[in-house]
């Protein structure tokens, strides 16, 4: 897990979890939150979706690492019992840049303390289970004009340095847009320049400190 703590870990797209407590319903929404107000503005979503709910209870995280703003709140629930605990179960995932939202219809017989705490836990735990992850790496998208007879060459370059693909125009000469992680760039360009005899000069078009990518 340290590991992939270390790549930036965050949730590839929303996801959505129901669990059953003594009759009442809890009801788990997490998705990406790249700041402050994406989180604020998930949870108005969550409260427009269901006006007649008992609680609507929020907890995120924004960033990764020791640069990170965490908030959480009980919505009116006994203070420490549905916040906290949500926010700590998420702390424990490894995951940054993530907004959840537990959503609760009251189901007439009360949960107690203990239980409440319980139950929102539950709730976090079971819709991080179905969280697909992906992680926030620095990239540099290259573009680059490649002759025909170099062409299956320097895709078998690109596949090597773990490059994708964005774009490929087939004209007098070949010109190809690739997507790296930072750290295969140099290599990439100084073993193309090679295959090359320096005739294939790549051009850096853009460099994204936070590029998502998909894990597994």
């Amino acid at each position: 897990m340290d590991e992939l703590i270390e790549q930036r870990l965050i949730p590839l797209e929303p996801v959505q979890t129901e669990i059953l407590v003594v009759n009442s319903r809890f009801i788990a929404e997490l998705e990406f939150a790249g700041s402050v107000e994406e989180a604020r503005a998930h949870l108005a979503r969550v409260r427009e979706r269901h006006p007649t709910a008992s609680h609507n209870v929020p907890a995120f995280i924004i960033g990764h690492g020791n640069s990170i703003i965490t908030h959480c709140s009980d919505d009116g629930e006994p203070s420490g019992t549905a916040g906290r605990p949500a926010l700590a179960v998420l702390q424990g995932s490894g995951l940054g840049n993530v907004s959840v939202v537990v959503t609760r219809y009251y189901g007439g017989t009360k949960l107690g303390t203990g239980g409440l705490v319980r139950a929102y836990g539950d709730a976090v735990r079971e819709v991080l289970k179905r969280v697909k992850l992906a992680t926030l790496l620095p990239t540099t998208t290259l573009m680059f004009v490649t002759p025909y007879r170099l062409y299956d060459q320097a895709i078998r370059l690109m596949e090597a340095h773990h490059g994708q693909v964005l774009d490929t125009e087939f004209f007098e000469d070949i010109t190809v847009t690739v997507r790296f992680k930072d750290e295969e760039v140099g290599a990439f360009i100084s073993q193309l320049s090679n295959l090359s005899a320096g005739q294939i000069q790549p051009v850096v078009i853009e460099q994204n400190p936070e590029t998502v990518f998909p894990l597994g």
